[in-house]
């Protein structure tokens, strides 16, 4: 089981997001087309603004090609928005492949690193509740480990195979349960052989690491790869080129019984457009400098020739 923000706010909104399914309901970012000959779709998001950023991306193209869209921002944690699908209350989010499969699998560990293989497991779920997932989109939101640029000129460290000849001379910083967690200290020392000097016990990818990091009580540590303040930090994530994580890749779930030819194609050229350093940035703009998701999402629609 891998350490991820959702997990995290998992528990603390299951009760809000009950109500959320019936009273979210309405227009994030602009008025849907008066035409309604497309039909009417119904998008939703989770609790956080990355996910209500590819919410309006996916849904404001499909406002543009004359779809009625229904926003549901904010509706909740995955445990309130999977169930939402199924039983037809949404018809759409923006999901992330390996976390989707472990969780409608209930944590059966077939996800991979491998993106269109985990989706097509997932698929043979999905299918069981009338829906499908699309494409991945390259863009991932997936644990990773990042070091400070500096630490990065100086050891010359691009990607993780790069950490075997230096690990000894560095402290791993992580979540405490990092060193018992096949995706973060044991994945790091079997697939790319880092031996690290020592080990110390921080949050999950929250302020007493990016203290950390940057003070120098440790070397290298366990982030989210689109989180939006790291390169205001100054950190590099070192690229995870032998697939040590699961494919968490962006990953439209929609339910089969309004997808069609044009959606298909509409949303797979988006997520093959969409990649980390977009999904960064944006975060960054919102997280950091509090602009608005659904204004975002707007912006990257009409710089990638989505919308006019």
């Amino acid at each position: 089981m891998k350490v991820r923000r959702f997990q995290f706010r998992q528990f603390l909104t299951t009760i809000l997001g009950l109500s959320l399914i019936a009273s979210a309901c309405g227009s994030s970012g602009g008025g849907s087309p008066s035409n309604t000959a497309k039909g009417t779709v119904t998008v939703a998001g989770f609790n956080f603004n990355e996910s209500t950023i590819l919410m309006n991306i996916y849904g404001k193209a499909l406002q543009s090609k004359g779809y009625t869209v229904n926003f549901k921002a904010n509706l909740g944690n995955r445990e309130i928005v999977e169930p939402a699908l199924a039983k037809g209350d949404i018809d759409f989010y923006a999901g992330y492949a390996a976390t989707d499969l472990e969780f409608i699998n209930k944590a059966k560990g077939e996800a991979t690193g491998d993106a269109q293989a985990t989706v097509d497991k997932l698929n043979t779920y999905l299918s069981g509740i009338g829906a499908k997932a699309l494409t991945p989109s390259p863009a991932i939101d997936a644990n990773a480990f990042a070091v400070t640029n500096a630490t990065a000129s100086k050891l010359n460290l691009s990607k993780l195979s790069d950490l075997g000849p230096v690990a000894s001379q560095m402290t791993l910083g992580g979540p405490p349960e990092c060193p018992t967690r096949p995706f973060c200290q044991p994945g790091l020392q079997k697939t790319y052989g880092a031996n690290f000097k020592a080990f110390k016990a921080l949050d999950a990818d929250g302020p007493i690491t990016r203290a950390a990091l940057s003070g120098g009580q440790v070397d290298i540590a366990l982030v989210f790869s689109s989180d939006g303040d790291l390169d205001v930090k100054g950190y590099k994530v070192l690229q995870d080129d032998k697939h040590l994580e699961n494919a968490d890749n962006v990953t439209p779930i929609i339910r089969t019984k309004v997808l069609n030819s044009e959606i298909t194609t509409l949303f797979n050229n988006i997520s093959a457009a969409l990649n980390t350093n977009d999904l960064r940035a944006m975060n960054k703009s919102a997280d950091v400098d509090k602009q608005d998701p659904d204004v975002l999402a707007a912006n990257w629609l009409k710089q990638h020739g989505f919308t006019k």
